[in-house]
């Protein structure tokens, strides 16, 4: 039941002179708000996206809703490759940046499960060393609380993460490419969504290397205005999955049904970490918690220089929202690591306040 809007995607195409050359920006911040006719339910809020991609000087993005086990809807906005003039659509994969963690939690955490790794495990049983004030536990670099007195405070820190590489060959004595592909993507048919394909691990997927980098979005920054520049060369457990907004959400609607991990440790994951002194912070398991007016949001944005992404989960009303950009900017103003608050992306605002708090129709809703 997913749903596009082709008169709408046209429209874009008068952006794109704006995203290519405007001059004078400062790259920090979004340009001048974007004037967008007030419309109700969905057809505003694809309005209001636009117009945020336009303000951000984002070339393209792709979306999606996924609620109650099915994606109800999902769009492609503007251009995955400008030169081209190329739409951006729900199936262009994208690199996901750290939203990559999930997935490589959930991988860590079957070998929980499978008894193999221990989350109290130091980390130096699988050959990481780490100087710090304490044993480093595997449960520290999962919940970004590993630097200083370990377990004492948060501090996201994507490096960390990603040793959880080592661990996971360590226990498994396979890479998390591997395991990913036959635990994860073979699982779901998620046939745009792979290993990053400048990096040796993409051939573990069996899929065509060159048609798959046909499909992807460019990858551009943003300085004094958008330039188009190389793609990122990294995967691991950190970062460089690439992926189409629809196979994320069809990866969120996996656990909302219960897949890949036993129920009580889908609740250890989503739940956040307690300090040493017991303080509560904002990351459980691969995933940052954060509560918005009574509500539970389950999230994770993705940064690099040339891409950002955001998953907006709300378990309660088994809803999700992806959000998939090629440029930095859907995470770049935010500080969304540092505050730990997706409520300040403009972003996950738009789909929070209409969807999840408010009562904007949804298809079938």
């Amino acid at each position: 039941m997913v749903k596009h809007r082709d008169a709408l995607r046209g429209a874009v195409r008068m952006y794109v002179p704006v995203l290519l050359w405007a001059c004078g920006s400062n790259p920090s911040q979004p340009a001048a708000a974007v004037e967008v006719m007030p419309m109700p339910g969905l057809q505003g809020f694809e309005a209001q996206l636009d117009s945020l991609r336009v303000e951000l000087q984002i070339p393209g993005l792709s979306a999606a809703i996924a609620e109650d086990g099915e994606i109800i809807w999902s769009m492609g906005f503007g251009y995955a490759e400008a030169e081209e003039e190329r739409p951006a659509t729900p199936m262009t994969p994208f690199h996901l940046a750290s939203l990559t963690k999930p997935f490589a939690a959930t991988i860590l955490m079957q070998l929980v499960e499978d008894g193999v790794v221990g989350l109290d495990d130091p980390v130096s049983e699988y050959g990481i060393e780490l100087n710090e004030d304490g044993v480093v536990r595997v449960r520290h670099l999962l919940t970004h609380t590993s630097e200083g007195v370990p377990g004492s405070r948060y501090r996201y820190n994507g490096s960390r993460f990603g040793e959880l590489d080592h661990v996971i060959q360590g226990a498994s004595g396979r890479s998390f490419a591997d395991l990913l592909v036959e635990q994860i993507l073979q699982p779901l048919q998620l046939r745009h969504t792979a290993p990053n394909p400048n990096h040796p691990a993409f051939y573990v997927t069996g899929l065509d290397h060159d048609a798959f980098v046909a499909e992807m979005a460019a990858a551009y920054e943003l300085r004094d205005s958008v330039y188009r520049i190389g793609q990122p060369t990294y995967f691991g457990a950190a970062a460089g999955l690439v992926a189409s907004a629809e196979d994320v959400a069809t990866f969120s609607i996996a656990i909302d049904e219960g897949r890949f991990l036993e129920p009580a440790t889908w609740d250890s994951v989503f739940t956040p970490a307690v300090s040493n002194t017991g303080q509560t912070l904002p990351y459980g398991f691969g995933w940052f918690i954060h509560y918005y007016q009574g509500v539970k949001l389950e999230w994770h944005y993705g940064y690099w220089d040339s891409n950002s992404s955001l998953i907006v989960r709300a378990p309660e009303k088994r809803m999700t929202f992806v959000v998939l950009g090629n440029t930095n900017m859907l995470s770049r103003p935010y500080d969304l690591g540092v505050d730990s608050n997706v409520m300040r992306s403009d972003v996950a605002r738009l789909f929070v306040e209409a969807f999840v708090l408010g009562d904007e129709p949804l298809p079938g809703g």
